[in-house]
């Protein structure tokens, strides 16, 4: 068996410092399959190379394991954008120089073009999607003397409801996440079968959902409960509310057991689940994270959406009804924006009461999504750009900076409008150092007084 030594690459606090769930679960199944684990995670360690070194030097691994969960900042505006894979890299780097043993690559920035970002960051092997599988092989063949393939893809054996792993929590790495933010975070189901023409879920995750067992799900929330004082949640599906109500399962769950807990999670405004809310509330939701992702009609269609902007106002209404607070994410200047679309969809957004709405500017552009194909026939990117560097999608029927001072005119004032993206992070960074902690928007939302 082989001693495995663990690294959480990340070094970003947005959207919330929540704990490395992919490192966690995945080193469950390398411990279940007899090997020793030691996580680190280096944001936790504050970005400390000398730490870094020092964990690796005592432990003496025989692999490395290194996960990564973002490429980038996904924000267009370029006095803010931050790319990740140079720091990556440096990571690499830094135990190549004190253990000469394979590194494996993963985790869902890495997912969306594995071969590319490991020519890139200098890794020897890779997993696409997700690992608990594909790790424990890669090490077995690793321990006979064999040599694995370059690239695993975990995408043509997916896991099923009970294969997927519980995390294994490390109790300094859960103080520094407990302090920063308070939030934990849980799968309930992995996959997404929308068809939004930007999105990575597909590549990373598959095209269904394959939801876990809610009485795993609740088991570990419980174990969260009983080991760390946990009490806020995050379910980071990439949809909570699926059309065949798993997620009903997994709330009449906690419900079931008596626990009490807050929670969020990212939901699509579908009509026939207004009638659950009162449910979803009183097993503990307090906040719903919307992917809305456009404004008016006509660019939601052209992102695919699979809803109109009525069905968004009516689960706002019904949120607001239920004092639920909301946050919208929207993408300006997507597929068929136009000026007209443009004043239209700010239109629609002000139709929205009693909620937050989040403004980005153009589309960052993933490797092999229908986006992705849409821009290269438009002209947009060229067809040999490897995209590891963002690029933006911004409809030729726009002007960007006439679209971006637009939008900052019609929210000028607002606190709850949140535009540009780097707005919401001076506001998070005060709220923080006035002691506030956990998702922090919901703080900006006042419901009205009946």
């Amino acid at each position: 068996m082989s001693k495995v030594f663990f690294i959480a690459a990340n070094t970003t606090l947005e959207p919330y410092p929540v704990y490395p769930l992919g490192m966690a679960v995945v080193s469950s199944a390398l411990i279940n399959a007899g090997h020793t684990v030691q996580q680190f995670d280096f944001l936790a360690s504050g970005k400390s190379f000398l730490s870094l070194k020092e964990k690796i030097s005592i432990f003496k691994p025989d692999v490395v394991c290194l996960s990564m969960r973002n490429i980038d900042n996904v924000d267009s505006f370029t006095s803010h954008t931050e790319w990740y894979l140079d720091g990556v890299k440096e990571i690499i780097q830094v135990v190549r120089s004190c253990a000469d043993v394979p590194i494996i690559c993963g985790g869902p920035g890495f997912s969306i073009a594995p071969d590319i970002i490991l020519d890139y960051i200098g890794g020897d092997y890779g997993v696409q999607g997700e690992g608990e599988e594909e790790a424990v092989e890669i090490l077995n063949k690793l321990s006979h003397g064999k040599i694995p393939d370059r690239i695993t893809s975990a995408r043509l054996f997916p896991l099923g409801p009970d294969g997927q792993e519980s995390g294994t929590y490390v109790s300094e790495i859960v103080d520094f996440y407990k302090a920063e933010s308070d939030i934990f975070n849980v799968q309930t189901k992995r996959g997404c079968p929308s068809k939004c023409t930007y999105c990575s879920y597909p590549t990373i995750e598959g095209s269904a959902f394959r939801p876990r067992n809610p009485i795993h799900v609740v088991d570990d929330i419980e174990r969260l409960q009983e080991r760390f004082g946990a009490n806020d949640f995050f379910f980071t599906d990439s949809v909570f509310n699926d059309k065949d109500r798993h997620y009903v399962k997994v709330v009449e769950e906690i419900l079931k057991r008596n626990v009490k807990i807050r929670w969020g999670s990212f939901f699509t405004p579908r009509s026939r689940d207004l009638e659950l809310l009162p449910l979803l509330k009183e097993s503990g939701l307090y906040a719903v994270e919307l992917g809305t992702d456009a404004s008016s009609d006509t660019t939601l269609r052209a992102m695919r959406k699979g809803f109109l902007f009525d069905d968004v106002l009516a689960f706002n209404q019904a949120c607001v009804d239920h004092k639920i607070p909301v946050a919208h994410f929207i993408i300006f200047g997507g597929p068929e924006e136009t000026k007209s679309t443009l004043q239209e969809g700010l239109e629609n957004i002000k139709k929205l009461p009693s909620c937050v709405v989040f403004g980005f500017a153009g589309i960052r552009i993933l490797p092999g999504t229908s986006l992705h194909k849409q821009a290269i026939t438009e002209g947009v990117v060229d067809a040999e750009n490897d995209l590891l560097k963002p690029v933006y999608y911004i409809s030729p029927d726009i002007e960007y900076d006439e679209m971006v001072e637009t939008i900052t005119q019609a929210w000028l004032g607002d606190r709850s409008r949140i535009f540009p993206p780097a707005k919401g992070r001076k506001m998070a960074s005060l709220m923080k150092n006035l002691g506030f902690n956990g998702i922090l928007w919901d703080g900006l939302i006042r419901f009205p007084k009946k």
